[in-house]
């Protein structure tokens, strides 16, 4: 039990004894310094730290922070990543991969919990790598990069050859000379890391550059690409499987080779591009055909067409002096169509001469049958005239008995208006709405008519109507 308290140089302090009669002098804390004490402990302990575990629970933060956990079979770290480094880290995290984390090791007093504020992330062991692999693999398949359908045919003698791959080490001299050796071409050579951080970068750059050639630059634009390097471990060839790469060789408008690593390897790239050669090597045997093969294969084809044409103008030969054995003799058949021919003309010259005089008698007669025209004119004319009285006679005529019928019809229509019968001493009724009033019962006391007359209309009050007389 707690006998009293004192204070000493801001720190409390209590005196007492426990159950079993034990003096004890222990200080008071405040939360905060003990949360305080603990965080600068931590943090001067473990300044810089690598720890390894699988990631868990990953959460990127609207402020761009990433918050996660690491994990073992027996404990469990929290990790934060501040947005100024989650921008520049090579290799993202992901749920359930395995990762080596570095940092500092520190507390949030806020919730009595230590966390570690991570610097950097890399793939632990090369599982870790092969799973996020494969899940790269299926998400970029799905989206069509590697359908076969995509892949397009290799040019069969390109003229101009671009290669990506470093400027130092075998592979590019391998390409070069094996190049010179098959068929001796214009290669363009776009120097790349192949191997780190800044490597997918420069790939990236290197394959739109070469498909820019061209329409930005004067030189001139490759039309086949090789993406090349040596072989290595699954870490060392790790550029060739970031997403950037693959998406970059997939859109390529020139074709391309991919030859990565030794024949054994494989790599994102690979499925992505229109042609996998095993070795570097192998890509320079794929991009040009040898020449002196190219030259033989001319040579022979030559020798194999003139000996085909040779063939075809001998036998034709042979048919034409067969076909000419069974021709008749030109000269009599000559001779034969030279008499007909002669014949016919004598016998032209006289049908001509009889048909122009038959012709010209039937004229004769014909002619001596026309009228003159003067005769014909006049006597239409006389017609026409005739014609002419005819139709005013009929039109006078006609005229006069329409007038006689709309007389008439005009006399009776007004025999039946309405008027002649004003004039007789008889008025029409119309009620104060203008509607004829044509029985008693439709108008009351008291309601006023107008009085339509032959020579005007009077207003009129009724004293005893239809409701009068019900009274």
């Amino acid at each position: 039990m707690i006998d009293h308290t004192f204070t000493d140089n801001k720190r409390t302090y209590e005196t007492g004894h426990d159950a079993g009669g034990t003096v004890h002098n222990l200080p008071v804390f405040g939360v905060g310094e003990i949360a305080q004490a603990l965080k600068t402990t931590v943090e001067q302990t473990f300044q810089r730290i690598r720890v390894r575990g699988e990631v868990s629970g990953l959460k990127c933060a609207a402020s761009g922070h990433i918050y996660f956990t690491l994990k073992d079979e027996g404990a469990v770290l929290d990790g934060v990543c501040w947005r100024g480094k989650a921008q520049s880290i090579r290799q993202q995290p992901e749920d359930g991969m395995e990762m080596i984390v570095t940092g500092r090791l520190t507390t949030y007093p806020a919730r009595s919990r230590y966390q570690i504020i991570v610097e950097s992330f890399e793939l632990a062991g090369e599982g870790a790598l092969l799973k996020l692999l494969e899940n790269r693999r299926r998400m970029l398949g799905s989206e069509g990069l590697f359908d076969a359908d995509r892949k397009r045919k290799l040019p069969f003698l390109p003229r101009v050859i671009g290669v990506v791959t470093s400027p130092t080490g075998a592979v590019v001299r391998d390409i070069l000379s094996r190049l010179e050796e098959r068929f001796p071409s214009q290669v363009l050579v776009w120097p790349v890391l192949v191997q780190g951080e800044f490597a997918a970068t420069q790939i990236v750059a290197a394959i739109q550059g070469l498909n820019q050639l061209g329409d930005l630059a004067d030189v001139p634009k490759p039309e086949l690409i090789i993406v090349a390097r040596g072989g290595g471990s699954l870490e060392d060839l790790w550029a060739f499987n970031e997403e950037t790469v693959v998406r970059a060789a997939a859109s390529s408008e020139i074709p391309l080779i991919s030859a990565v690593g030794h024949e054994t390897d494989t790599t994102l790239i690979d499925f992505a591009s229109d042609q996998r050669a095993p070795t570097p090597t192998a890509a320079a045997e794929m991009a040009v055909p040898e020449r002196h093969k190219l030259l033989a294969h001319i040579f022979d084809d030559n020798a194999r067409l003139q000996t085909a044409v040779n063939r075809r103008v001998k036998d034709g030969r042979l048919r034409l002096h067969a076909m000419s054995l069974g021709l008749p003799d030109l000269g009599r058949t000559v001779a034969e169509n030279t008499q007909r021919l002669d014949d016919w003309s004598e016998r032209l010259s006289n049908a001509l001469r009889l048909g122009v005089g038959a012709r010209r008698s039937q004229l004769a007669v014909h002619v001596g049958g026309l009228r003159s025209p003067a005769h014909m004119i006049g006597r239409a004319t006389e017609r026409l005239q005739g014609e002419l009285r005819a139709l005013k006679r009929e039109a006078s005529q006609t005229l006069k008995r329409e007038k006689d019928r709309l007389k008439a019809g005009t006399a009776l229509l007004e025999s039946y208006s309405y008027q002649r019968v004003l004039e007789r001493g008889f008025a029409l009724v119309t009620n104060a709405n203008g509607k004829t009033v044509a029985s008693a019962g439709v108008v009351d006391h008291g309601d006023y008519v107008t009085l339509q007359l032959a020579d005007g209309a009077v207003r009129a009050r009724i004293i005893c109507g239809g409701t009068e007389k019900k009274k």
